[in-house]
């Protein structure tokens, strides 16, 4: 059963090539407009590789990136077929290659739909992969000196302040390290001696968090240490009044500003996969409808253009039975040679 048949006299036939090849490059732009959206997600995850665990959320701009490149060629080629369609004896030159052409569309256009998929689906690796690199990253914060860490601290200043954020969860994150290297403190302290000696693994822990997490919006100067301590302030009560520190975590600010980021990708490039299916369709109509050409003297003549020649389930087995005999063939040549 033909699927989707349509009638194409000779003036409807022309608009549809002359519209095609219009929306080809249409298409063609909205590709080199996919990669660059990946390019620009490529380059604000590496920014903040140092707070990652893992590269997983790349497969998201990685995938923009190839499709998009991929969308240049397939749209260059669809206007070239649309410009041989206005002449009935140069477009069956094509007719070889619309079988590989029409494989590598479909499988880059589903492509396409997936990334747009996976960029509202990956919340949950990006914050996984957050909540460890952020663990490590305040753990390191005191390793100035060690190789391979030394901008670490630096790193993390400038993240808690370009976020307005403090610590992994919140603020509290920071009691629980021992962010102030040994070679800052003073250990013939009675305070800093205590302190470390009170400590199962020996660190000098304390309510306290760096000069990053202080908000400059605050009317108060900034209380960054003995923050659960009343009386060590003047007029303070940190249960009840507003801190003049970040109060949101940096996991929180991070995940929101990078969902937001690949949300708002997704739609523009949901935008570009119904373009890209809207030249496929366009195409095979185009395809067929010249197809119906072969052998007429006359080209001038009204033909008919439709999606499949077959219904959608006798199509997808015609193009499935080649590869699964093809997979036995293999595994009974397999075993023949085990035997």
């Amino acid at each position: 059963m033909v699927l989707m048949k349509m009638k194409f006299p000779f003036e409807k036939r022309v608009k549809l090539a002359q519209g095609l090849w219009l929306l080809s490059w249409m298409a063609t732009l909205a590709g080199a407009f996919t990669f660059t959206l990946g390019c620009f997600l490529k380059t604000e995850l590496r920014r903040r590789a140092e707070v990652m665990d893992n590269t997983e959320i790349h497969a998201v701009p990685n995938t923009l990136m190839i499709v998009g490149l991929a969308s240049l060629g397939i749209n260059y080629f669809a206007g070239r077929m649309c410009q041989d369609a206005l002449d009935a004896g140069r477009f069956p030159r094509w007719k070889t290659f619309m079988q590989p052409y029409w494989g590598v569309s479909l499988l880059f256009t589903l492509l396409m739909l997936m990334a747009v998929i996976m960029s509202y689906a990956m919340k949950g690796n990006l914050e996984s992969s957050l909540k460890i690199g952020l663990k490590n990253g305040i753990r390191f914060y005191k390793d100035t000196d060690t190789p391979g860490r030394c901008f670490q601290k630096q790193n993390i200043d400038r993240l808690q302040m370009e976020f307005r954020c403090c610590g992994n969860t919140d603020f509290k994150d920071w009691f629980e390290v021992q962010w102030i290297s040994n070679r800052y403190l003073d250990f013939s302290s009675k305070e800093v001696k205590d302190r470390v000696k009170s400590n199962v693994d020996g660190r000098y822990l304390f309510d306290g968090v760096p000069f990053s997490c202080c908000n400059p919006s605050s009317p108060r100067p900034c209380i960054q240490d003995r923050l659960t301590n009343n009386s060590a302030h003047y007029s303070y009560e940190h249960q009840t009044e507003e801190l003049n520190i970040y109060i949101r975590g940096c996991r929180e600010a991070l995940v929101n500003y990078y969902m937001g980021l690949m949300n708002t990708i997704g739609a523009g490039v949901l935008s570009v996969f119904l373009l890209q299916s809207s030249v496929l369709v366009s195409l095979r109509y185009l395809q067929t409808t010249m197809e119906a050409l072969a052998g007429q003297e006359n080209t001038e003549i009204e033909t008919e253009g439709y999606l499949l020649e077959k219904g959608v389930k006798e199509t997808i087995m015609e193009y499935v039975t080649p590869v699964l005999v093809f997979l036995q063939l293999n595994q009974v040549g397999s075993e023949d040679t085990e035997a």
